[in-house]
């Protein structure tokens, strides 16, 4: 038995084109959006009154797609992970300490200035430019890591770093047109070395 065609048919097919296609343009603009070097350029620690502090600088990607995402309203999320773990001979490290250094940036329409948050206690720093904002997200000093009580006498300990960037909150506005879509998100590769003794 043959189905009736009705008058909604034909819109069932122009339909999914379109869809197709916006699927296809937001794969390509999210893949598109953080091309670019993203990596630890260095890193390492030092020690103040048996604190271990770590330094690091990392360069982000800056693509036309992050500025235009950023004054569309869209907040991206920058995540530094830390790792230490005691180095095992005969089975997996024991990991130590993880932690994770999170921030985000905004652009501030009126004011014309990016700002950049510290999750974790509010504090707010905001750049005339998005290349200033993104060497102070690069420029990491003096964050406390490890106490000496936590390592052992006579071990190895490795540590590990890395960067990410991902898209975060998004504007009422957006939230309808872009839920379909995957998150951006990349992660540099790890860089380690072994904590001085």
């Amino acid at each position: 038995m043959q189905r009736a065609i009705t008058r909604a048919d034909p819109f069932r097919f122009l339909f999914a084109p379109v869809v197709a296609t916006l699927l296809f343009m937001s794969v390509r603009v999210s893949a598109d959006a953080l091309d670019g070097v993203l990596e630890v350029r260095s890193a390492y620690v030092d020690v103040d009154q048996s604190v271990y502090k770590l330094h690091a600088r990392i360069q982000y990607p800056m693509t036309a797609a992050i500025r235009d995402a950023l004054r569309d309203g869209v907040t991206l999320a920058f995540d530094f992970d830390a790792r230490i773990s005691r180095e095992r001979r005969f089975w997996l490290d024991a990991t130590i300490v993880d932690l994770t250094l999170r921030r985000e940036l905004t652009y501030h329409a009126v004011t014309d200035r990016y700002v950049v948050r510290d999750v974790r206690n509010s504090d707010q720093q905001s750049f005339a430019t998005l290349e200033d904002a993104l060497e102070a997200l690069g420029t990491i000093d003096d964050w406390p890591v490890l106490v000496e009580p936590q390592l052992a006498d006579g071990e190895r300990y490795r540590i590990k770093v890395r960067a990410g960037i991902r898209r975060g909150r998004l504007p009422a506005s957006l939230r309808a047109l872009l839920f379909w879509t995957d998150d951006w998100h990349r992660v540099s590769e790890w860089y380690s070395w072994l904590l001085p003794s």
